[in-house]
């Protein structure tokens, strides 16, 4: 059986002495991340709620790092319990760097931003998050080339960059779906034909095979997906099911009793997404789940501020009030608990960290007898359900609320506009030198996937801004640099 880790794990694209033989190359692939301008971009990315509404609300960068720390987490349970990892431990440097570059794709204005960007390249090979987190790791960032440092192409036309030369172990990472995104839209799947596809860039069809090679042995045949991205995809929904709720809480647009008092379609497709992902992740499990179920969790989760205490209990029981008036009281010691919750620094704390604690204890191991490098980590369906009912009612009541929709809306059409400007005749010229001399280098494919790049490696201020010099009313200048 072969093990967890192999040497091939340690290669890289281009080959590198290590002049520090005390630091193995997963840390050193840490290092590279953590110094590179891609990661810093992250804090001008928004989470949930934009940046400059306030200094308390996530960023990309902080959700990442938060990831990676819960990765960590479950990583180092799961060395300390589990009998897989006794004789070969997860290496806890390359579950970190997987939780901290997981988000390094992601386009300014999120998911609208994502759509904008597949619109504009639909039929020039598509745009997505996930794919684009690969190419910036194995291509866009300015670490390695292979061969002349100065050079990007040869004289053939071969793409000479080689991004931060990380190790094959470390980019099988953050390959979170084994499937290659066409070229065409028609080539689609049906469901895809109109929104991103999740996977792989085709240009880079030859690196997967590598990384697969150099990882299993082989490059097709089985599903890929790495220990450590597992670990890594459960990290990013817990801290998606708990640190966006208390973002909003700490907004003040809800707090935790109205979770309870949404219109009923928002409950409806709840209930239709999480079970649409039980299907997928739990095939040989027959649990569905309902609207009382995602009450239920509800409850469970938030049962506190419910609590009844001696004094209220009597009072509650005493028939000789009117039960309006009981009723009246009891709403209100409860919307003064949910309050308590959504205002208090140290509620929302010691909220968040036991809720954490209790989806860190539901995390398993699904072996893979084959391929130890293809162990799962996966939730227990229970702690699952809890996690996707919290996930799905935050993104529907707020991030598919009004109020977030008209700045990402907002967003999309900021980032076709600059797209559209940029893919005009001489449009090119507004790219700064890097990326001009890399467009005109390249085919018509090379070309739109160019100015793809530019965009998505916005943040969200400095694409209003590029939009602002374009279109708007602000005075121009030609000092400020691009």
């Amino acid at each position: 059986m072969p093990e967890l880790y192999s040497s091939g794990d340690d290669k890289r694209p281009v080959v590198q002495p290590n002049p520090e033989e005390y630091r193995d190359e997963a840390r050193r692939d840490y290092a590279r991340l953590i110094h590179s301008a891609s990661f810093r971009r992250l804090q001008g990315k928004t989470q949930v709620f934009p940046g400059h509404e306030s200094d308390f609300f996530r960023n990309r960068l902080t959700h990442s790092l938060e990831v990676a720390q819960i990765a960590k987490s479950i990583a180092i349970r799961l060395n300390s319990t589990s009998s897989h990892f006794a004789k070969t431990p997860i290496n806890l440097d390359i579950v970190e760097f997987a939780g901290l570059a997981h988000d390094l794709g992601h386009p300014p204005f999120g998911h609208n931003g994502e759509e904008a960007l597949d619109e504009c390249m639909r039929d020039v090979g598509g745009f997505e998050g996930n794919a684009q987190t690969l190419r910036i790791l194995s291509t866009l960032e300015k670490k390695q080339t292979y061969g002349d440092e100065s050079s990007t192409f040869d004289g053939e036309g071969n793409d000479l960059r080689r991004g931060l030369n990380l190790t094959y172990r470390s980019l099988a990472s953050v390959l979170k779906y084994d499937r290659k995104i066409p070229i065409g839209s028609k080539e689609r799947p049906a469901d895809k034909q109109h929104s991103p596809m999740k996977g792989y860039y085709k240009s880079d069809e030859e690196l997967v095979k590598d990384v697969k090679k150099h990882v299993l042995g082989q490059a097709d045949g089985v599903e890929f997906k790495t220990l450590e991205c597992s670990i890594m995809d459960i990290a990013d929904d817990i801290a998606y099911s708990t640190y966006d709720l208390e973002d909003i809480f700490k907004s003040g647009i809800h707090g935790p009793l109205d979770l309870f008092s949404f219109p009923e379609q928002i409950y409806e497709l709840v209930v239709e997404t999480t079970n649409k992902r039980i299907e997928k992740q739990y095939k040989d499990e027959a649990t569905r789940i309902d609207v009382s179920d995602v009450r239920d969790v509800l409850y469970e989760v938030f049962k506190d501020i419910f609590a009844i205490g001696t004094e209220e209990e009597k009072f509650l029981r005493n028939r000789n009030i009117e039960s309006g008036k009981r009723k009246m009281y009891s709403s209100m010691a409860t919307e003064k608990l949910s309050s308590l919750y959504a205002g208090n620094g140290y509620h929302r704390t010691r909220f968040t960290s036991k809720l954490v604690q209790l989806f860190l204890d539901g995390v398993e191991i699904v072996p893979n007898s084959d391929f130890p490098q293809l162990h799962q980590a996966k939730l227990k369906l229970k702690t699952f359900v809890f996690v996707e009912v919290l996930k799905n009612i935050t993104f529907e009541s707020v991030i598919r609320s009004p109020m977030l929709q008209v700045v990402e809306y907002r967003g999309k059409d900021v980032i076709k506009k600059i797209f559209e400007v940029i893919g005009s005749p001489n449009g090119d010229r507004l790219m700064p030198p890097d990326f001009r001399e890399i467009y005109r280098q390249s085919d018509n494919l090379g070309q739109m996937r160019t100015i793809c790049d530019f965009i998505a490696g916005m943040t969200d201020r400095y694409a209003v801004e590029f939009y602002s010099r374009l279109f708007g009313a602000n005075g121009m200048t030609m000092h400020k640099p691009l």
